[in-house]
C-alpha cells in the first residue's frame, strides 16, 4: 500500500504529512485554567525564545538555546516553516478533546495507567518515561499529561512529533 501525502490547514499555514518521520519534542509548564492559556503561553514563550524552525535547525540539540524571534508573529513563522511545520510547539493552535492535526489532546488516562501505573502522575514520573509516551503521539499532533503534586494539578507536560 503506498501513502499518499495529506494537505491540511493549521492556523494559516498550509502542511503536507508524508509517510517520512518527524521530531519528537516535549515541554513541561506549569498547570493553570483553562489549558488554552497554557499552551498559547508556551507557544509564545518558544516563539520569543526563537526556538522554532526555520530559526534553528532540528532536530534541536540545545533545547535551552535562545536565538531570539527572526519573524513578527507566530503566524509568519508559521507561513516561513512551509510544509516542514516549525517542528516545535508552534504548530499546535489548540487544546481539543480528541487528538487532531495542530491541536493537544488529553492523554488517554487507560493508556497512561498502563504505562506509568497512575492517571495522577508527577512531572518527575511523566519525564522519565518520555520515550515511551511518545509512542502514540502522530506526527503534527500533540498530547498533553497533567501532572500532580499531592492532590493538585501543578505541570503540563506536551508531548507532540513534528510534522517533518
Amino acid at each position: 500500500m503506498q501513502l499518499r501525502p495529506l494537505p491540511l490547514r493549521c492556523g494559516s499555514a498550509r502542511r503536507t504529512v508524508a509517510p517520512m518521520g518527524g521530531n519528537p519534542y516535549w515541554y513541561v509548564v506549569d498547570y493553570e485554567e483553562p489549558l488554552q492559556s497554557a499552551l498559547d503561553k508556551l507557544r509564545e514563550r518558544e516563539f520569543e525564545a526563537g526556538r522554532y524552525n526555520p530559526v534553528m535547525p532540528f532536530p534541536m540539540e540545545d533545547r535551552n538555546a535562545t536565538p531570539g524571534k527572526k519573524h513578527d508573529s507566530i503566524k509568519a513563522a508559521l507561513k516561513a516553516s512551509d510544509a516542514d511545520g516549525t517542528r516545535s510547539i508552534l504548530d499546535i493552535v489548540r487544546i481539543s478533546d480528541e487528538p487532531d492535526f495542530c491541536e493537544a489532546a488529553p492523554f488517554d488516562l487507560e493508556e497512561l495507567r498502563s504505562i506509568l501505573g497512575t492517571t495522577r502522575p508527577t512531572a518527575e514520573q511523566v519525564v522519565a518515561s518520555i520515550s515511551r509516551l511518545l509512542e502514540p503521539v502522530v506526527r503534527g499532533m500533540a498530547l498533553y499529561v497533567i501532572a500532580f503534586e499531592g492532590e493538585r494539578p501543578a505541570k503540563v507536560l506536551f508531548l507532540g512529533y513534528s510534522f517533518d
